[in-house]
């Protein structure tokens, strides 16, 4: 295994597996390749085995399970309403999936929620699990032709425990031989389970787009459902609960716990039985024809062959951090080349860190076309408010489905444990008496480090008994203060938070008419982490007498000195 554990995971469907993003990361691989059934397939028809008189899981439930009654007075009862929290996360999670995969087939998740609803009423009674599997199986009537449809073994019993006729399985009560074509992994396991209602949401998601279907057109719609189950009554039940989702909400509850009523063995009778259905007759042999003329093989379109990471995969971040991944992945054709225009989404899940999302649109989805050279990069992230765990997927499609998980964590924000004065003096603040203290800043650090976002609040105040701090009264103070908005004296503010080198700056504190003395300003986080400054005023310095003016000296002019008269020669 290599040092990264890559986790290459490749699927049998066009599907999307949602995951989620960590600090620290791991990868790991499992390939599978099993049989294929990928949009535009020749879609499922109202005679296909799926639509068949297959029974009711719901059978095996209690009336009140099955059918929960309206409360008085309630226009949309809880029981029809609430959707237990990990069956509507499949039900959604297989919507985002297939409109990633089959854009133009306008899948609603309250559709697959409806079918749900009307096959196992969201798996209750089952004791349905938060990675999506059951405690106790979901199990149809058996097929045997006895008030039911006949259709014979297709699975050597592998999911309906039956080795003579099929069941309809799982939440979404599929029957084995459909399961084989559609079975989907919408929870990236690396396995395709139609009793884990991820995998079943997922593959009734993509049958009933089958076909290039656009579920947005009422005919292709009733279509659609009618190739799930032939039955009139089934669609207007589907439809309805379907309408009720949409317009009236959704209340998600708790995953209810298992039912102790028993679960009817493989050979139970049919509670209800019902006349026998009618057998096909075997179909007329027709005339034999001459062999027609072998068409020339097409040149088949390369297909996605290989998605895989590269780059460095860590996405670490503390909380609320801005994340930008250094993490890329290239699609390549099986023909060697790039996958240009490659649709990849990335996806975040199993979130515990409060919402982590991507940054352009706050969503835990996005889309992302690869480049010339088959390369896309994710998208930049802003980490959950909380430290916690998450998972992100990478998921490229074709008729293979190509995931890549990685994990990790997300980290808590440091918290400030010491406050220091940014100047590292230890001296009292000076200020003279009607002067203002303006600039004065503080550091956040925790283990020596700056921290950002740290939040504080000064006032003034003095150290009681045994060092209590006891704020002044505004009513009664006297000393140094702040000013609000309004001009008005405040003698407690709260500081803006620390900026990325840590600091902290007060805001301008006044003296005017403030009496020469001691004073003490507190600065205290939320978490009690406290500096106390110690303020000095003094004051103003008091001008000596002026000195009486003297008059200025006038020198006194000296006598002229006589000169003896010059001697002619």
């Amino acid at each position: 295994m290599k040092p990264l554990h890559r986790h290459v995971v490749n699927t049998s469907r066009k599907v999307l597996c949602t995951a989620a993003l960590a600090a620290s990361l791991t990868t790991a691989a499992v390939v599978t390749n099993t049989p294929t059934a990928g949009a535009g397939e020749s879609e499922p028809t109202p005679d296909s085995p799926q639509a068949t008189d297959r029974g009711d899981a719901r059978l095996d439930l209690p009336g009140l399970v099955a059918d929960p009654p309206v409360p008085p007075g309630a226009v949309a009862p809880e029981g029809a309403s609430g959707i237990p929290g990990t069956a509507l996360d499949a039900y959604k999670r297989a919507a985002v999936s297939v409109a990633a995969a089959l854009p133009h087939c306008n899948l609603p998740w309250e559709l697959v929620a409806g079918i749900g609803r009307v096959e196992s009423v969201h798996a209750s009674g089952y004791g349905l699990k938060s990675d999506g599997s059951t405690e106790k199986p979901i199990r149809g009537p058996r097929l045997d032709g006895n008030g039911y449809a006949q259709i014979k073994d297709t699975d050597k019993g592998e999911w309906d425990a039956d080795t003579e006729y099929d069941r309809a399985v799982g939440p979404l009560q599929f029957i084995p031989s459909t399961w084989k074509t559609w079975g989907a992994d919408g929870n990236g396991d690396g396995s395709r389970d139609p009793n884990n209602i991820y995998d079943a949401a997922l593959g009734a998601g993509l049958y009933l787009c089958a076909g290039d279907r656009d579920l947005s057109d009422p005919a292709k719609l009733d279509q659609a459902i009618l190739s799930y189950n032939n039955s009139r009554e089934y669609v207007n039940s589907v439809l309805g609960y379907m309408r009720q989702y949409k317009d009236g909400g959704v209340a998600e509850v708790p995953n209810p716990p298992a039912g102790n009523f028993p679960t009817p063995p493989v050979t139970a009778p049919l509670p209800t039985p019902r006349p026998p259905a009618p057998q096909p007759s075997a179909p007329k042999p027709e005339a034999s024809k001459p062999p027609a003329q072998p068409e020339k093989p097409k040149p088949t379109a390369p297909r996605l062959a290989k998605f895989e990471l590269v780059g460095d995969p860590e996405l670490q971040a503390e909380a609320g951090a801005a994340l930008t991944p250094g993490a890329k992945f290239k699609a390549v054709l099986s023909d060697g080349k790039p996958a240009a225009g490659q649709k990849v989404v990335f996806a975040v899940e199993s979130d515990t860190t409060g919402g982590t999302v991507f940054q352009a649109d706050k969503k835990n989805s996005a889309v992302v076309l690869t480049d010339a050279q088959g390369f896309a990069g994710v998208p930049g992230l802003t980490a959950g408010p909380k430290d916690g765990t998450f998972s992100f997927r990478a998921s490229a499609y074709d008729a293979d489905n190509f995931t890549v998980v990685l994990k990790g964590t997300v980290t808590a924000k440091p918290v400030a444990n010491l406050l220091v004065r940014a100047d590292h003096g230890t001296k009292p603040l000076e200020a003279v008496a009607g002067t203002s203290v303006n600039g004065f800043q503080l550091v956040a650090t925790s283990q020596g480090q700056p921290v950002a976002g740290t939040k504080t609040s000064a006032g003034l105040g003095v150290q009681g008994a045994g060092g209590a701090w006891v704020p002044v009264d505004p009513a009664k103070a006297t000393g140094p203060y702040f000013k609000g908005p309004d001009g008005k004296k405040l003698f407690t503010v709260d500081l803006a938070p620390s900026g990325a080198d840590g600091k902290i700056t007060l805001p301008e504190l006044y003296t005017t008419d403030v009496a020469p003395g001691t004073y003490f300003l507190r600065v205290v986080t939320p978490e009690k982490v406290e500096l106390v400054l110690e303020l000095s005023i003094t004051a103003p310095a008091t001008p000596g007498p002026t000195p009486a003016p003297t008059a200025p000296n006038t020198p006194t002019p000296s006598a002229p000195t006589p000169t003896a008269p010059a001697t002619k020669p």
